[in-house]
């Protein structure tokens, strides 16, 4: 039964990483109909950037709360320049495209970005120091939970929460529900369409960062194309709940973290990967849009 228990949290803790990178997409694609396929890198590169400001606090002697903290406010604010930048250069000027050419540009800029990161750092994977605080009260289940990942799902947990308030609540939480409704009448009501479309990149780079920083503090390492695997692992999350559906996108990441966490614990880590994309293959066949998403009927 620990055995069990231990495979359930690994899992959960997997899926709340999904999650969050999830959430990127889902909210692009609610927005603008986009698959944003640069949104891993973004999660890559806030990893990359926590690793830097980590290793000049580290020699300067600050605490490990305060590399922490300082190394997670940096990573946030420099990922989201990149995903505002990436909106503005890649995706806005090509609104009016056919809906193959942004996603050829997304491809394009995820590969960009893998390899802009692999000549300026480094091909080889490069050591993540821990920056997550032990707590004492947890040694004792270190052997099937750890600090770092109860650090991870209170994380997810707290940004769960102020996302859905932000969005349920706030004058740009409701432009940004209007946008996605409808994105004309929007603009006919006042919503500065622009705005709302670069706060929702900002949103998402920034949940891609702290996702970033979590995981490689969890493993201990990163590599210029950890953004890739990840990203299309949030990606099948999205699709799994139900791509434009916040509650989907959670929903999808701790059922594609469960599917990994016991196909490594009772069959092989050889195929974590063919029984979740093996379970986003049925979920395309049966419900196509998604466990929580909606179907929308075609106007003719």
């Amino acid at each position: 039964m620990e055995y069990f228990f231990g495979l359930l949290l690994g899992g959960l803790t997997r899926g709340s990483i999904y999650a969050l990178i999830a959430l990127g997409y889902t909210m692009v694609y609610g927005i603008i109909g986009l698959i944003n396929f640069a949104h891993g890198e973004i999660y890559m590169i806030g990893a990359f950037t926590a690793l830097i400001i980590a290793s000049v606090l580290t020699i300067y002697g600050f605490s490990k709360i305060a590399i922490l903290i300082l190394a997670a406010l940096v990573a946030v604010i420099y990922s989201s320049a990149y995903g505002f930048t990436i909106e503005k250069i890649a995706y806005k000027p090509l609104r009016q495209a056919p809906r193959l050419s942004p996603l050829i540009s997304a491809i394009g800029m995820s590969i960009f970005l893998q390899n802009y990161v692999r000549l300026a750092q480094t091909s080889d994977f490069l050591p993540f120091p821990n920056l997550i605080p032990e707590f004492q009260f947890m040694k004792k289940y270190e052997h099937i939970f750890s600090s770092t990942e109860l650090m991870i799902l209170l994380t997810t947990a707290v940004v769960m929460i102020i996302l859905t308030l932000v969005i349920k609540f706030t004058k740009i939480g409701i432009a940004m529900r209007a946008t996605a409704q409808d994105r004309d009448m929007a603009v006919l009501s006042g919503v500065d369409v622009n705005r709302i479309i670069s706060m929702t990149f900002i949103i998402g780079s920034s949940l891609a960062a702290i996702g970033g920083i979590l995981i490689a503090s969890h493993i201990g390492q990163i590599n210029f194309s950890i953004g890739f695997i990840a990203g299309i692992k949030a990606f099948t999350a999205a699709v799994l709940g139900g791509i434009g559906s916040i509650p989907g996108a959670v929903l999808g990441g701790f059922i594609l973290g469960w599917t990994e966490s016991f196909a490594t614990g009772y069959v092989s880590s050889d195929y974590e990967d063919v029984f979740a994309f093996a379970l986003l293959v049925l979920i395309l066949i049966f419900k196509p849009e998604g466990l929580l998403g909606k179907s929308k009927a075609n106007k003719v």
